[in-house]
């Protein structure tokens, strides 16, 4: 894997096709398609239909089996988030935990990054990287996560990464300010949904009618449709005692560790300690327990390519490695 062509190595998206191919493909479709079916139908076997296409890249990925790849910024400038809307990443976080809690350069940041050439270049509203962020409350702090998460999901945000989560309550609660409350003909009731309706900046960010997005705006996994992703950090001891039933909460998107600094403090021992990774490992086996893709921090090539043979799906590292 090269961090400056993640695509070209089986992360990105298939080739483009080019009109003429695209206009053959269309001929052949006309030609061979109703032979096909009637085969089909007259065996009573109906044809298999193709999966909607999740608009949030990294999502898509991870529907599908692979890895995604992903950086941090505390950069909301207008040059730097046109640079993020192009990266060769599948996402990228906004990271307020330690800085300011910027709202209005998140709303800015999320409409920079709308890039009507991929939009073109795509055919669809999928953009080539999704935007998280992760802010100053830790998963214990749901009065705060509360009101920030439905701010930021209004924005148009494709995912939260939430710090410091300790237990299943935390992170059940943490589900439903992320979830609308589910019409009655919904099959994804269970926890129920806390986020108010107003997703007027949401709708402009991602391209799409309010309908659509009320469809696409709920969790992934729990809900196969769902755009959002949820992201629990493991930075306690408590949290890393839980992690089993924290992994098991139905809408936990991921789980991530970042570097293992936070962690390392509550354990009570150096980064480097072999506890720390001790720990590591103790996550990542409660992720594949439970089909949690598990995210860590890795800087560079050889670091990553060892974490993604251990088994880990999101990995975090800098740009230009």
């Amino acid at each position: 894997m090269q961090f400056g062509s993640a695509r070209a190595h089986g992360y990105g998206e298939s080739a483009d096709v080019g009109p003429l191919s695209a206009g053959c493909h269309l001929t052949t479709s006309i030609l061979v398609f109703p032979a096909w079916i009637a085969v089909l139908l007259l065996a009573g076997i109906a044809p298999a239909q193709q999966p909607a296409l999740h608009l949030n890249p990294a999502v898509e990925k991870l529907a599908h089996g692979q890895p995604i790849l992903g950086t941090q910024t505390d950069d909301m400038s207008l040059q730097n988030c046109h640079a993020l809307a192009r990266l060769d990443f599948d996402y990228s976080y906004v990271d307020m935990e330690h800085g300011p809690l910027n709202l209005d350069g998140l709303a800015f940041c999320i409409a920079a990054m709308v890039d009507k050439a991929s939009i073109l270049k795509k055919n669809n509203a999928q953009p080539n990287v999704a935007l998280f962020a992760r802010f100053p409350p830790y998963g214990r702090d749901l009065e705060s996560n509360d009101w920030i998460v439905k701010q930021a999901l209004d924005m148009g945000l494709m995912g939260i990464v939430f710090n410091g989560v300790d237990n299943k309550e935390q992170m059940t609660r943490l589900i439903q300010y992320m979830r609308y409350p589910q019409q009655k003909t919904s099959k994804y009731q269970q926890p129920p949904g806390l986020r108010g309706y107003s997703p007027g900046n949401a709708t402009f960010a991602w391209g799409i009618s309010a309908a659509e997005y009320e469809r696409h705006a709920d969790v992934w996994p729990l809900n196969p449709e769902g755009d959002l992703l949820a992201i629990p950090m493991i930075e306690t001891a408590e949290g890393l005692k839980n992690v089993d039933e924290i992994a098991a909460v139905p809408g936990v998107g991921a789980i991530f560790i970042g570097a293992g600094a936070d962690l390392s403090q509550y354990l009570g021992v150096p980064q480097t300690s072999p506890i720390v990774e001790q720990a590591r490992q103790t996550i990542l086996a409660a992720c594949k327990a439970h089909n949690v893709p598990c995210g860590i921090t890795a800087l560079t090539k050889g670091e990553a390519d060892r974490r993604l043979r251990e088994g880990w799906r999101m990995i975090r590292t800098e740009r230009g490695q």
